[in-house]
């Protein structure tokens, strides 16, 4: 990851693309993300304009696809998480993530934003320069997840008590290494705790939409110096999750994750089989298995 003081740009192009799904595509929006524009800063109009020009391209079309389709998914969850009682919630990787700015359940639960220090800096200078203020609930945790997937115990987290966890277009950047040490550490948290995890598929799971991006896509990653480096099959991330003390809740693609009705559309939307979230909690029973 990013240790040049410059923030990823990965975490642009995601921001950039919930931002122009907004401007570019018609109702039914999936994901209103209302201040992902003002988190791009100076680079806003430069990035949200690619997608004004060429928002039909495939390429564009399926990045807002899967920026829109996984906060979606995600933020459907962890509402219905807060309804059960959970008050924590950690974003492994946040990017310009902007739950803890927009939401009207941010203060009903403590947020704690984990990512690589250079983009988390430099978010941190947009947030100000913006006039965007930081919330009393909202923990920053600088972490490089490769080496640092531990740095929440330092963080103000309680691990006593259940915690919900988003890990969104992660895992492809780190090594299985130590998307396994992290699910280790993760799968030691609170009985309850539940966990929206993002994989890609290998590639002979892709289908022509997702193979057509991922073509694109994934010689852009790599040329951000970001390359995409680890894969998982649906079964082969149900073991995993599993073996370190997780109950699989569900795992679905891009089309299963949001209602079939938004799938209904007059854009360049549609769904891709590329990668799939999966919805996981830490078993009640601390017997039942897991660990490092």
């Amino acid at each position: 990851m990013r240790n040049d003081g410059e923030p990823s740009m990965t975490a642009l192009m995601a921001a950039a693309a919930r931002a122009a799904h907004l401007i570019v595509d018609e109702e039914p929006h999936i994901f209103r993300d209302t201040l992902a524009y003002r988190l791009l800063g100076e680079r806003a109009e430069t990035l949200v304009g690619f997608h004004r020009a060429h928002g039909t391209e495939p390429v564009l079309a399926g990045a807002r696809t899967a920026a829109v389709t996984r906060s979606r998914y995600t933020e459907d969850r962890l509402t219905e998480a807060i309804g059960r009682g959970i008050g924590q919630y950690v974003i492994l990787g946040a990017g310009l993530d902007s739950f803890a700015y927009r939401s009207p359940y941010a203060g009903k639960i403590r947020v704690f934003e984990v990512d690589h220090p250079d983009t988390q800096g430099w978010k941190r200078a947009l947030l100000t320069a913006s006039g965007i203020p930081t919330p009393p609930s909202l923990r920053f945790v600088p972490a490089d997840l490769e080496e640092q997937f531990d740095r929440l115990a330092y963080g103000g987290l309680d691990p006593s008590r259940p915690v919900f966890v988003s890990w969104l277009g992660v895992t492809m950047y780190l090594t299985r290494g130590a998307v396994e040490r992290t699910l280790a550490w993760l799968g030691r948290l609170a009985p309850g705790t539940e966990l929206v995890v993002e994989y890609l598929l290998p590639e002979a799971l892709w289908d022509a939409a997702g193979r057509e991006y991922a073509e694109h896509v994934r010689a852009a990653a790599a040329g951000f110096g970001e390359p995409w480096v680890t894969f998982f099959a649906p079964e082969e991330m149900s073991a995993l999750l599993e073996r370190h003390g997780f109950e699989v809740i569900e795992q679905a693609r891009q089309r299963e994750a949001i209602d079939a009705a938004l799938w209904h559309r007059s854009d360049s939307l549609s769904a891709c089989d590329l990668s799939v979230f999966a919805h996981a909690r830490v078993r009640r029973d601390p017997a039942a298995g897991g660990g490092a």
